[in-house]
């Protein structure tokens, strides 16, 4: 699944492109949105700002008109100049917009829809999210808050994974950042005391920021994808399996996460 710091690299991308300009075409291309007329009404209207909240990518159009877009675990965002060839196949495209001779797609959604304001206010999947870790105004206090109201025999790397603590963190960075800070993931979130959980965020925190503007999130990864093979920093022999309900793989060192 696509975490924060690739939506936030997409925005970025999408910004330059589509920002205070009426998109020269817009295209919903999926027969899921045949009667929606999405093209429509959003005719004429400018987009008045391209935004990320964790994994959530929100283009808002003039007339409080909010295309929403989560790409869980099947979909993508594109943008090509012209002449460039798309990514992925054009089939699988389900929302073209065009503007400055250049497409910017969405392919295999599961998550696109258009919302008015108020919808977009009072929708309880977006307003439960947490603080959005690669944004400047990132509250480490409201995680750790929302943290100690989660259930303290959770692990502290499934703990991670909800986006109603903290927004943006996925498996990647879950486990990257507790490597990185020494944290056994599998400590329940009772025992982790809020010095480690703030050592996990400010060595996740930079690197994210960082792959959201060049969109090179491998560079970052020691013990990701790894089991196995030796710890970088002891050396032992890295282990995975999976944990919390979505049993998602956690890659850990035994010999230095504590």
């Amino acid at each position: 699944m696509p975490e924060g710091d690739t939506i936030h690299y997409a925005a970025n991308r999408i910004r330059p492109v589509l920002l205070d300009r009426v998109p020269d075409e817009l295209r919903t291309p999926h027969p899921r949105f045949g009667r929606d007329r999405w093209p429509e009404r959003l005719q004429g209207r400018p987009v008045e700002a391209v935004e990320a909240h964790g994994k959530h990518l929100f283009l808002r159009f003039a007339g409080d008109l909010t295309i929403h877009s989560h790409l869980r675990m099947t979909g993508a965002w594109g943008v090509y100049p012209e002449g460039r060839r798309w990514g992925r196949s054009p089939r699988g495209a389900w929302l073209v917009l065009r503007a400055r001779d250049t497409d910017v797609v969405q392919f295999h959604g599961p998550v696109l829809e258009l919302l008015t304001e108020t919808r977009r206010r009072f929708d309880l999947r977006l307003a439960a999210l947490g603080p959005d870790i690669i944004k400047e105004d990132f509250d480490v206090d409201a995680v750790l808050r929302r943290l100690r109201e989660d259930d303290p025999t959770r692990g502290i790397g499934d703990a991670l994974l909800d986006q109603r603590t903290i927004a943006g963190i996925g498996n990647v960075w879950k486990v990257e950042g507790c490597w990185r800070a020494q944290v056994d993931p599998w400590r329940p979130s009772a025992t982790v005391s809020d010095d480690e959980v703030r050592r996990i965020l400010a060595e996740t925190r930079p690197a994210m920021r960082e792959s959201a503007l060049d969109g090179n999130q491998t560079r970052h990864r020691r013990v990701y994808g790894k089991a196995g093979r030796p710890c970088p920093r002891c050396g032992e022999r890295i282990l995975a399996r999976g944990q919390g309900d979505d049993n998602r793989t956690t890659y850990w060192c035994p010999g230095c996460q504590t």
